[in-house]
């Protein structure tokens, strides 16, 4: 059995579970988007079947009942997680309270805590990824809705009467307050049961989000947005109460008028729901939503509540720092990598229990950091020369990790004379290549890519990578050492480059080529929306060529390699390549929260190497650097 088999088992069957685990996901989601509607609909409507604890509409009340009892089987349904016992008494307080006729507001306060509790232990996708076009709103309301809604939106429209259950009246400014964008969206994706409300899941998620957005205006009307306005220009505080779309279209008037009045609120809701790229405006090179929650952290750390500072600290760098990181990285690699290992340390001494002056320290350090970022990020700071060497040096460093392996593979198969496994790393390389330009569109016109998301990708896709590049290592540092390689290389290699091998040099190039194709469509990403276009083709096909050239030079050079010294160089190449994507894959980790910070002062920070001030980073290179010794003495040992 050759030492590949047993990696290429498991990359088969990670092939295998795939489709079931995403099936599941998206299943997961589904359910869950559906208890929050149904936990939305009960929090507004609840209070038209109940008053002063009387039933003022029995049907109404019946229905309450029924989608109270729909929301406990769900969540009894939903995958098990430690918080799932919590939501479940939840589920059971709210239908106790319907059942005795509680207030309106009691059980609208427990069905909007039940709804936000489910979406913090079960995440799904909660705002638009990108600007929703709001006059295309307007055409599809009215195309779609107007004859049930009315073109006003106040419930009277010419097929309204022929409906058993009234349609919704968006004038309604006290049903409006209680009701977030998000909600609405919900209930245009997936429609109304026992309602004529369809479903309209068939139109574009973007034209979803402008309907609902469009819908969301009718009841503050245009005079509310002309002051909306004037607050939100004049009053740069209100920016860090609705500092991206996901708190636009999450947020409910009411929920935004206890923190500065209704009429206030009602005000801006009607302004930014009007023109919500204001929101994306005051976003770009801003990191006010950073700073706004790394000042809520500190603020819990001092009421004594560690855990909610650290979610809020980590929530701090993947919502607020992560998404200008790519443009930041692109401008001043240098300061990115200061911040990114301040608010790691920031995050460390939460949980190792520091003093709450000396965090609060660290956050004024963080707040001078941010204020140098800013002025970075500001457009006075591009030029075209900075813009050309971000995209050249981006695409450089990001390709030569892969371009080492990949061509390291392929000297390899024609060194061993195996040219007909050569197309299963080609059709890896290539497959990551279409797989990015997927991920691209993806993420430009469908969904947005979260920080998280982002991190987990390139972490697990490291250690991946350095797992089975410690194998192949080791593997051809063997042959390196062997006296009669020419013969093992002739007899032997077949056996050695089986199927199942030969698959997993196809997942091998996918995911090492995958994993920086990934990254570097996010740092291009965050230099397109800056404009200079053509500077940025330009530096990208520059860094393409010189990428060409050294593939060039490498394949070149290695043909001329006695096949033991090949063997020898590649066994070392494949383990500095392990060390170092061990190192980025934990550090990766640290940042989405999966895995601890321990910070080591001593140790520089040299990200170029996977080299990272942390135990955690420092522990995973150290055991690879064993690992690799152990192996290496052992074919050594073999030889003797």
């Amino acid at each position: 059995m050759s030492l590949l088999s047993l990696p290429s088992r498991l990359a088969m069957l990670a092939m295998l579970l795939a489709p079931l685990f995403f099936g599941a996901a998206m299943a997961e989601t589904s359910d869950v988007e559906t208890t929050w509607r149904l936990l939305d609909y009960i929090a507004v409507d609840y209070a038209g079947a109940v008053s002063h604890g009387a039933v003022t509409s029995p049907s109404e009340y019946a229905e309450q009942n029924e989608f109270a009892a729909t929301v406990t089987a769900k969540l009894a349904a939903l995958p098990p997680k430690p918080e799932r016992q919590a939501l479940a008494r939840q589920a059971v307080r709210l239908q106790r309270a319907i059942a005795d006729k509680a207030d309106a507001e009691e059980v609208a306060g427990i069905a909007r805590g039940l709804a936000a509790a489910l979406l913090a232990a079960y995440p799904v996708p909660l705002a638009p990824s990108k600007v929703p076009d709001v006059a295309r709103g307007a055409t599809l309301f009215a195309q779609n809705c107007a004859a049930c809604h009315g073109e006003a939106g106040d419930g009277h429209g010419p097929n309204a009467d022929k409906l058993d259950t009234p349609p919704v009246a968006f004038t309604d400014a006290e049903r409006a307050r209680q009701r977030s964008v998000f909600g609405l969206y919900q209930v245009i994706t997936q429609g109304l049961d026992g309602t004529a409300m369809p479903s309209f899941d068939s139109l574009p998620t973007d034209d979803r989000w402008a309907l609902a957005l469009y819908a969301g205006q009718f009841a503050f009307p245009e005079p509310a947005a002309v002051e909306g306005e004037r607050l939100w220009k004049q009053d740069a505080a209100l920016h860090g109460l609705v500092p991206d779309l996901k708190t636009l279209v999450g947020t409910t008037p009411a929920a935004l008028a206890s923190k500065i009045g209704q009429d206030k609120a009602d005000a801006l809701m009607a302004y930014l729901r009007r023109h919500p790229d204001a929101v994306m405006q005051q976003q770009v090179g801003s990191l006010s939503l950073v700073r706004s929650r790394l000042t809520e952290s500190l603020a819990a750390y001092r009421a004594g509540d560690r855990k909610h500072a650290g979610e809020l600290a980590l929530s701090a760098y993947l919502d607020g720092f992560e998404p200008v990181e790519p443009a930041l990285g692109a401008r001043d690699r240098t300061l990115m990598e200061r911040i990114e290992g301040a608010m790691g340390d920031y995050r460390a001494a939460i949980q190792s229990g520091e003093n709450a002056d000396a965090l609060a320290k660290r956050v004024q350090v963080l707040d001078d950091l941010f204020d140098d970022a800013e002025a970075s990020l500001s457009p006075d700071a591009a030029s075209s020369l900075s813009t050309f060497l971000g995209a050249a040096t981006i695409l450089l460093r990001e390709g030569l990790e892969a371009l080492l392996i990949v061509v390291a593979m392929i000297a390899f198969l024609r060194k061993a004379e195996r040219i007909e496994v050569m197309p299963y790393v080609h059709g890896g390389w290539v497959g990551a290549l279409v797989a990015g330009f997927i991920t691209w569109v993806v993420a430009t016109w469908v969904i947005g890519i979260s920080g998280a998301s982002r991190e987990l990708t390139e972490g697990f896709g490291s250690v991946f990578a350095a797992v089975v590049l410690l194998s192949v290592g080791i593997w051809m540092h063997g042959k390196a050492q062997a006296d009669q390689w020419q013969r093992y290389i002739r007899e032997k290699m077949a056996k050695a480059l089986s199927g199942g091998s030969a698959w997993l040099l196809f997942g091998l190039a996918f995911i090492v080529v995958y994993r920086e194709v990934f990254e570097t469509i996010l740092f291009y990403a965050a230099l397109w929306t800056q404009g200079n276009g053509g500077t940025i083709l330009a530096g990208a096909l520059s860094a393409c060529a010189v990428l060409a050239v050294i593939a060039w030079a490498m394949l070149r050079y290695s043909r001329r390699l006695p096949i033991g010294k090949f063997f020898t160089y590649s066994s070392w190449l494949m383990a500095v390549l392990t060390v170092v994507l061990a190192g980025k894959g934990i550090a990766a980790l640290q940042e989405a929260g999966i895995v601890g910070i321990a910070p080591l002062r001593s140790v520089p920070r040299i990200s170029l190497v996977g080299l990272f001030p942390t135990t955690q980073t420092i522990a995973a290179q150290v055991l690879m650097i064993a690992a690799l010794a152990i192996g290496f003495a052992l074919n050594r040992r073999k030889v003797a």
